[in-house]
């Protein structure tokens, strides 16, 4: 989509809608998007390169309230996210963001990837964005969070997990596999230090997405499946009775000498068509090919008697 020059000058009027409505409130729009970030952050907008774009709505007449109001919009959107998901959260979008620049600007992938508007992050910078013939259309959602979270999940990084993968990972695996880890540790008659229990997250994340056959979203389930295969894994030791029957706990342990349980995704399985175990130099595998990964998750260690 080629764009629309921009304006050499705005009518008197609506220069003055600028001056009063958007550049008097820049500054304290800055201020408030930096207190909510935790960082310094910049807001840079050029109202010549966006009027062009007006139509006959809003942004016509009032240009300056409506560029305040897509920011305004975006702050309270920001706000609420960060609110909702913590400090970690801020760290995030500061350091996917890290131009530490919000803007606004026009939509030009074809097709739109928004109805109205929406946002993404160009160079660091997070862009406000709206659709050719919609500016001044649903402003306040332009950064809610789908839309945010997608946009953060896109932007080009060297992080092994993507954004969504290390979200998912703190909200549903970080603060429950404390008690998981203690309850197989003390099944085995161990301290929950003695006990490693090894997600492989960047691996099988590398794994999951080289796989098309893979569920559409597997990266937001990355944590909270890898926690159900490990509970499953608890669950089985119990039905074995690890706990209560010296031999099959002595068994487990001279299996798994090195006290660690795994869980990776491979390319094909040996036995089984979701998921198994495996006993490989010392160290239990819960196991899964991509196509299947969530799949009968309680399954995967149904077998481990027989490997012992």
């Amino acid at each position: 989509m080629a764009r629309l020059p921009a304006a050499e000058k705005l009518p008197l009027a609506l220069r003055k809608n600028v001056r009063d409505e958007w550049e008097n409130n820049k500054a304290d729009l800055e201020k408030q998007l930096s207190d909510i970030l935790g960082t310094a952050w910049t807001i840079e907008v050029n109202p010549l390169a966006i009027w062009p774009y007006h139509n006959d709505g809003y942004a016509k007449e009032s240009l300056g309230a409506c560029l305040k109001a897509y920011v305004e919009g975006a702050i309270y959107q920001l706000k609420y996210q960060t609110s909702k998901h913590g400090d970690e959260h801020k760290t995030e979008i500061n350091t996917i963001c890290h131009a530490h620049i919000l803007t606004i600007d026009l939509e030009e992938t074809s097709p739109a990837r928004f109805s109205y508007g929406g946002c993404d992050v160009l160079d660091g910078q997070l862009r406000i964005l709206f659709v050719e013939n919609n500016l001044g259309t649903n402003i306040d959602d332009c950064l809610g969070e789908d839309k945010l979270t997608k946009a953060l999940n896109a932007a080009p990084g060297d992080a092994p997990l993507s954004f969504v993968a290390r979200t998912a990972i703190r909200a549903d695996y970080d603060p429950k596999i404390a008690e998981v880890r203690a309850q197989i540790a003390a099944l085995l008659g161990k301290s929950a230090e003695e006990v490693t229990l090894n997600p492989n997250f960047e691996a099988n994340f590398a794994a999951l997405k080289a796989d098309s056959s893979v569920r559409d979203d597997w990266q937001g389930n990355l944590g909270s499946f890898t926690l159900l295969y490990f509970e499953g894994l608890a669950y089985q030791m119990k039905y074995i009775k690890v706990g209560e029957d010296e031999m099959v706990q002595e068994g487990l342990l001279e299996a798994v000498s090195s006290n660690e349980y795994a869980f990776r995704v491979v390319e094909k399985l040996k036995n089984e068509t979701y998921c198994e175990v495996e006993i490989e130099e010392g160290v239990l595998y819960l196991q899964c090919v991509p196509k299947y990964f969530g799949t009968n998750v309680n399954d995967a260690a149904a077998k481990l008697m027989d490997k012992l």
